[in-house]
């Protein structure tokens, strides 16, 4: 998988993650969220974590090359995997809870974490295997 968007749009979405993760507690503390209110500023925040996430998978690294294009191949194919488990696990407790009326709405959210997370880690991994000459 090829980058898409230039290597500002890195740092830049993760301030648009952290941006989203303030963003409802700021907007509180001001007055703004209220009952009725709660869920739009909720979908809101999945929706800019959910752009920042974006930003950071198709953003260039520094020093892009064949093997960071591997990297983002490897990191989303380990993401889905783990969502999998996640998404398994977290039926398994309802299950066993016995709670048949809640669902769990932030199934792409959390494929983009698990995403970007393993990203970061194959490219820190790569870079430490550079510098001390493994293949």
């Amino acid at each position: 998988m090829k980058a898409l968007l230039p290597l500002y749009c890195r740092p830049l979405g993760y301030f648009v993650i952290a941006l989203a993760l303030f963003l409802p507690f700021i907007m509180l503390m001001m007055g703004r969220v209220t009952d009725a209110n709660l869920l739009f500023y909720k979908e809101c925040s999945k929706l800019l974590m959910m752009l920042g996430a974006l930003m950071i998978i198709f953003a260039f690294s520094k020093n892009e090359s064949r093997d960071t294009e591997q990297i983002r191949n490897k990191a989303t194919r380990n993401a889905m995997f783990l969502t999998v488990l996640f998404i398994f696990g977290s039926m398994l407790y309802r299950v066993a809870k016995g709670d048949f009326l809640s669902v769990d709405s932030s199934t792409f959210l959390i494929f983009l974490i698990l995403n970007v997370l393993c990203l970061e880690f194959g490219i820190k991994k790569s870079t430490v295997d550079r510098l001390f000459k493994r293949d």
